[in-house]
């Protein structure tokens, strides 16, 4: 089960990153693609904190997963919830 949920985990995570570097002003899809990382940031360290064994030698890479999932979605949280950023043109004379 441990390694299961890793790779679908690290699966998830890959499929994330080179979205969000494709296409990095949907702001829509930023957000939406933030709150599915948050979910998986919770079901990743639950088994990861759930599994009595330790999960044994994939655990470290599990942990920094998790951790990097956090960093992408912070990231995408601000990306999505960010101000807009108009540009005025001056209507000089």
């Amino acid at each position: 089960m441990f390694s299961a949920v890793f790779w679908v985990l690290a699966f998830w995570f890959i499929v994330n990153l080179v979205w969000t570097i494709a296409r990095l002003n949907n702001r829509m899809m930023s957000r939406t693609f933030a709150w599915i990382n948050v979910v998986a940031v919770v079901i990743g360290f639950w088994t990861f904190y759930a599994a009595s064994n330790g999960g044994g030698g994939i655990a470290p890479w599990f942990r920094l997963m998790n951790w990097t999932n956090i960093v992408l979605a912070i990231f995408q949280f601000y990306n999505g919830y960010r101000p807009h950023q108009y540009s005025k043109k001056s209507g000089g004379l």
